[in-house]
């Protein structure tokens, strides 16, 4: 997978050298390019922003530099499977789940625009849209400083899923949200700390007693935590599913 980001911060996203998402790039499984959008303007200040037509608090992000940064991007190499996705990380967008990680783990490229300030000019959006998708995606309800912050998370949850990047491929699908559900509580050693025992059905070596113990603390965990993602279906064994 090839992963573009723009941004006013790269330096952002050197953490993206460590870890699993580390490992990937130096094995070649995502290929990342960060791209300073302030290298698109042609002022001495560098101006990536100005005033709202029609008045307002705060700056919009200025058009000339984003549709330079992103024709450098677009206008490269394509890529074999059609046009890049590109992703601006917006309160105004679609909500981040991990089905649309999911999703976007099998795109060839996608792209990252980082807004600041009270977000980027419309025309952006419509402009890059004529030539490739085009996405807005929040994280949830609330507002962030930036979109940098986003796109890591972003790229986490979805470069995660890719295969190869994660040791053990079985790990993914009994995680929170997988299957609808959260996760189950998780035990290691010791068997009992500060009083504490691990549940005996854990010990027992019974692996349909321990698959079925850990599919009743998911349903417990969701209705207790998440009763949103819940509800009871017609299924013929009354097993609750996804909203």
């Amino acid at each position: 997978m090839r992963i573009d980001i723009v941004s006013i911060f790269p330096s952002f996203f050197d953490a993206l050298d460590i870890s699993l998402l580390g490992k990937a790039r130096q094995s070649g499984l995502i290929a990342l390019g960060v791209h300073d959008l302030r290298d698109h303007t042609h002022d001495r200040h560098r101006k990536v922003d100005d005033t709202p037509f029609g008045g307002g608090a705060g700056m919009v992000m200025k058009p000339e530099p984003w549709g330079e940064a992103l024709d450098a991007i677009l206008d490269a190499e394509p890529v074999a499977s059609g046009a890049p996705l590109v992703i601006f990380p917006s309160p105004a967008g679609e909500v981040f789940t991990q089905k649309m990680a999911r999703e976007l783990s099998t795109r060839e490229h996608l792209v990252f625009g980082c807004g600041r300030y009270e977000g980027i000019d419309q025309r952006v959006f419509d402009d890059t849209a004529e030539r490739a998708e085009v996405r807005l995606v929040s994280l949830g309800d609330y507002v962030l400083n930036g979109g940098e912050v986003a796109v890591m998370a972003m790229i986490e949850a979805i470069g995660r899923l890719i295969p190869g990047v994660v040791g053990n491929p079985e790990s993914l699908v009994e995680e929170s949200h997988e299957d609808g559900l959260l996760e189950y509580p998780s035990y290691t050693k010791p068997s009992e700390w500060r009083g504490r025992a691990v549940p005996p059905v854990l010990l027992s070596g019974n692996h349909r007693l321990i698959a079925e113990w850990r599919r009743e603390q998911q349903l417990e965990r969701t209705a207790r935590v998440r009763p949103d993602l819940l509800r009871v279906n017609d299924q013929p064994d009354g097993d609750a599913r996804l909203a």
